[in-house]
């Protein structure tokens, strides 16, 4: 046993954190089926957890990410205390901690300095940061701007507090009065079930959909903006990440309110923020003008064509002119983009604001120059 375990940093295991993540982990895989055997399923215990879970997921995404950590909007006392709440709730430690090794993630993205680089394994990305300590912890001299928010500061002083009583405390005590009140469940049953569905389950849940940003969002999905780090863009991802999903290209635009900026990308953290602008509750949201998403685009669409360029080089020799004429097919679409990229550069640069109808044409043609390069990879292969 003390041989199967030796390689194992025991002195470095974080084990307050550790033992939640594990404990709350087999609970919501023994004893909620169990309750559910036991006492049957009500639908407003189930109410209740559909209210919990995207209250505090959103409080994390639209809260602790796109508000805390890339201000990519202001929002009004109410919307901060909510999700400084309801944040709290998720077990995500405080505002300003999430935000500080957030900043971190986002500044030494795939080095050792990255608190949870990708490089290090899908284990580590996801929860082992959490449970090992391997280096000491760093000051947060990276939010001195978010300690200066009152709110803020009284969240990271009485974090432990505020979670155990939004998350346990406050469901638990609906769920009892719930059964007293109705007299659909037995108290017990209201007790347990406050405490196991909308309490431990959902946590688990949240916390688990908060992780796989760290992790999946690195290892699946396409990269259309940027090969320079290891963020993906994944739809699948998005569905139960709030819209966090769209990872690419958060990183390179973070301080954008929006992660899924196309139409038909699933994004309600954004709903919620541009709704809630409706009502004056948010402010200041910040978008990435379409020409420089675009520029982007047609940038990392470019760059893979000089990598296809100098594959064909390479396999000069046993089909010359078939070769010669996919190079000088290659370099004329590569003047193509260069073209496209001047001119997008000109107009971000100038600010200028290109018609929608130009856009939906240059982002066309970009992408059937990607088409065409993926027949030209499998070419290559072949």
């Amino acid at each position: 046993m003390v041989i199967m375990f030796k390689n194992i940093p025991f002195a470095r295991v974080e084990w307050v954190t550790s033992s939640f993540l594990i404990i709350t982990a087999i609970l919501t895989f023994t004893a909620v089926p169990a309750y559910f055997y036991y006492f049957g399923w009500d639908w407003f215990l189930f109410a209740v957890f559909m209210f919990y879970y995207p209250a505090t997921g959103m409080s994390i995404t639209v809260g602790y990410h796109r508000l805390f950590s890339h201000k990519a909007f202001k929002a009004s006392w109410p919307v901060k205390l909510f999700v400084l709440l309801f944040g709290a709730a998720a077990f995500e430690n405080s505002a300003l901690w999430w935000s500080s090794e957030h900043r971190k993630h986002h500044k030494h993205v795939d080095t050792d300095d990255d608190p949870y680089d990708i490089t290090k394994g899908f284990f580590w990305a996801h929860m082992g940061w959490l449970m090992f300590k391997l280096k000491p912890s760093t000051p947060m001299d990276n939010v001195q701007d978010l300690k200066k928010d009152g709110l803020i500061a009284w969240q990271d002083k009485w974090v432990h507090g505020i979670a155990f009583f939004m998350s346990f405390i406050l469901p638990t005590g609906i769920g009892y009065l719930y059964a007293i009140t109705t007299k659909n469940l037995t108290p017990l049953a209201g007790l347990l079930g406050g405490l196991l569905i909308p309490g431990v389950a959902r946590v688990v849940m949240v916390q688990h959909a908060t992780f796989c940003i760290n992790s999946l969002c690195h290892m699946i999905g396409s990269r259309p903006y940027s090969t320079s780090h290891s963020a993906r863009d994944s739809w699948i991802a998005a569905i139960f990440t709030m819209g966090e999903g769209y990872h690419n290209y958060h990183h390179e635009f973070q301080w954008d309110y929006r992660n899924g900026v196309k139409s038909w990308q699933l994004d309600p953290s954004k709903w919620i923020i541009w709704m809630l602008s409706k009502f004056a509750l948010t402010n200041d949201l910040k978008r990435v003008p379409n020409e420089r998403i675009l520029l982007a685009e047609t940038r990392e669409t470019k760059r893979q064509l000089s990598d296809q360029i100098s594959r064909f080089q390479a396999l000069k020799g046993s089909s010359e002119e078939l070769i010669d004429q996919t190079i000088t097919s290659l370099e004329g679409w590569k003047e193509r983009l260069t073209e496209i990229c001047d001119e997008l550069q000109h107009a971000a640069q100038d600010k200028i604001n290109l018609s929608k109808t130009k856009l939906k044409e240059v982002r066309m043609e970009v992408q059937s120059i990607l088409s065409q390069l993926e027949s030209t990879e499998k070419i290559a292969v072949n």
